[in-house]
């Protein structure tokens, strides 16, 4: 029935989506952003108790228009205190061209692949084609799909050192089955050093990272700075760097950007572009083996339209979800 909704909970949406699939999600959506064929995308963020709630929408023109709606609460308290995960939300995906609700995805999942899955993009990119050792700073779950995106765009990487406030997380994390060198380090130094790609994926509300520790030609995908409040990066590497964003308003409000802008050391006109632009071939990425260059990713209202689509998509063809009647 036309007024039917599509309910998803998150043990289905991770039998639906995978990260492959994911990465090429993310390219379709950059892609259409940069072409114009993009509803234009929003953030609101709340501070709560504790915690804080981010509302995202926006909307991609592909077949047919499609408009999502995402509001995620973000509490990293919750799994030592409560066994909740840190993010718990909701994605709505509607019809953008009648505004009919079409599906209610747990927003969990699509929030973590499509983080990932937009790192790797960036990797293919804007990292070197021969990078070999990469650090993952922050070794929570989010890491854990960092890590796998990056192995996946850059099958070149032979060692990864493994970096996190918290110690022991650090030597969980490198246990697991990687295939390639995973080391724990207490040091942040040395790893980061000797690295050719390195991530940010924290909570961190001040700089840990800074441009002293780079070496040329440096990859840094910066995903943990999507409140005003959140830093990893000292604004000196940021303005220093070649620095790509995923959507420029946004970053420049919420993002490494958005210190960089407050420091007084660069300009909007100083960003070299957004992700879409590369990947759409409007604008060069990496030039030089020698370039650091720095990925300022927020996380966009596009990416969840794209990555609830594709859920969507393979939950109609296998019959997956629950079927909702609103008033039955």
């Amino acid at each position: 029935m036309e007024t039917e909704l599509l309910c998803l909970s998150r043990s289905e949406i991770l039998g639906l989506l995978s990260l492959p699939d994911c990465v090429q999600a993310m390219e379709e959506a950059f892609r259409a952003h940069a072409e114009g064929r993009a509803l234009a995308p929003a953030l609101m963020h709340t501070e709560a108790d504790g915690g804080e709630f981010h509302v995202k929408g926006g909307g991609l023109r592909l077949d047919r228009t499609w408009f999502a709606l995402k509001a995620n609460g973000g509490f990293f308290g919750n799994q030592a205190r409560h066994g909740l995960p840190n993010i718990l939300g909701l994605i709505l995906l509607f019809d953008g061209s009648n505004g009919r609700p079409l599906a209610v995805l747990d927003s969990a999942d699509i929030t973590a692949l499509r983080t990932g899955a937009t790192t790797a993009l960036a990797a293919r990119y804007l990292a070197r084609a021969d990078a070999a050792t990469a650090t993952i700073c922050g070794c929570g779950r989010q890491g854990t799909i960092q890590l796998k995106g990056l192995l996946e765009a850059r099958p070149s990487l032979r060692k990864v050192y493994a970096w996190d406030r918290v110690p022991e997380a650090a030597a969980a994390f490198a246990a697991g089955a990687w295939g390639v060198d995973v080391v724990p380090v207490r040091h942040l130094a040395g790893a980061v050093a000797d690295s050719d790609v390195v991530v940010t994926c924290t909570p961190a509300k001040g700089a840990f990272l800074a441009k002293e520790l780079v070496r040329p030609g440096t990859f840094i995908a910066a995903v943990g700075a999507d409140s005003p409040d959140k830093q990893e990066l000292e604004p000196a590497l940021v303005a220093s760097a070649k620095l790509v964003v995923d959507v420029l308003e946004q970053c420049a409000s919420v993002g490494e950007l958005h210190h960089a802008l407050a420091a007084g050391l660069m300009t909007a006109g100083d960003v070299h572009g957004e992700l879409g632009e590369i990947v759409a071939g409007r604008k060069p990425g990496r030039t030089g083996d020698q370039e650091i260059i720095v990925f300022d990713t927020t996380g966009s209202a596009l990416q969840d339209t794209a990555a609830a689509l594709a859920v969507y998509r393979k939950a109609l063809a296998r019959g997956v979800g629950q079927r909702w009647l609103p008033g039955a």
